[in-house]
């Protein structure tokens, strides 16, 4: 699974506003402007829930400047200085997402998602003790927290401390059955430590719960062919290519925490005739410009 950094839940943050638009001004302004807090804080809210509302559409750099402007009109809202440091850590601000969650921090200490942001930052810039504590604070304000757990756990794999992530992603599961990306990184350090039929039994799991999870299904392809099971392990990695051709990258697979033992496995499974040939054809089909239709 990818690293599935928490960066920030921008629908709930975007639903925690409820604030009307603000007024238009009056038509005759006075001699002298008298600025009216209460409506500078109502238009940086209006702002946030537009930035917040772009952001879930992927529009990060036309959501930042509206988040920054949000800040300053409403600098008291915790809410506000989160979706900034969210934001920020989309655009890999990571000096500036940090300074942004503290501030939100101070204004709610009691709000876990600022701890696990904060842990989110930490962990994208490979300092790893450092997320895991904030990790730890922010699961002691929601522990039950699934994406929390994992989030744990991913920082203790890299960490090396492969019993404590387990332990972490078991629980993730425990909390949210559905949850398939803790399924399959168990998988991922069952194969390194040798355990291939453990390792294939939870990338099934993962792949039973989400059928389009690429990953787990090409993991899984992998392990069947390197154990003899060669047709199935081509169908089911011609399958998983067909989903998300960038786990055909090496560099890929490896953020994504794949371990040395799988990567080399894979590499050659990857240079396999039927399975460069079905990257070809996937390739030429997506560079094939389509046909306007016929008048």
């Amino acid at each position: 699974m990818p690293k599935y950094v928490r960066l920030i839940s921008l629908l709930m943050v975007c639903s925690l506003w409820s604030m009307p638009k603000a007024a238009n001004a009056q038509a005759l302004i006075p001699h002298t402007l008298q600025l009216d807090p209460a409506k500078l804080e109502k238009q940086g809210l209006s702002l946030a829930q537009e930035a917040a509302q772009l952001a879930q559409f992927q529009q990060v750099e036309l959501a930042l400047p509206r988040a920054r402007l949000a800040s300053q009109l409403a600098p008291g809202n915790d809410k506000v200085w989160l979706l900034l440091g969210g934001l920020q850590l989309q655009t890999k601000e990571f000096d500036g997402a940090i300074a942004s969650l503290k501030k939100a921090q101070s204004l709610n200490p009691k709000n876990g998602d600022i701890l696990f942001a904060l842990g989110s930052a930490n962990f994208q810039q490979k300092n790893y003790q450092a997320a895991v504590v904030n990790y730890q604070d922010g699961l002691k304000l929601k522990p039950n927290d699934p994406e929390g757990l994992f989030d744990l756990g991913n920082a203790y794999y890299l960490l090396g401390r492969l019993p404590d992530a387990i332990a972490q992603y078991d629980k993730a599961v425990s909390q949210d059955k559905k949850f398939w990306p803790a399924l399959n990184n168990i998988g991922l350090i069952n194969y390194e430590q040798g355990n291939t039929p453990e390792a294939i039994k939870r990338w099934q799991s993962a792949v039973t719960l989400d059928k389009q999870a690429a990953e787990p299904l090409l993991a899984l392809a992998v392990a069947l062919y390197t154990k003899g099971d060669r047709q199935k392990g081509l169908t089911l990695g011609e399958a998983a290519l067909r989903i998300d051709s960038r786990y055909a990258n090496l560099n890929f697979l490896k953020e994504n925490l794949w371990g040395d033992r799988l990567l080399s496995d894979t590499k050659k499974f990857l240079e396999l005739p039927r399975i460069q040939a079905a990257l070809q054809q996937r390739e030429n089909s997506s560079s094939t410009p389509k046909q306007e239709p016929t008048q």
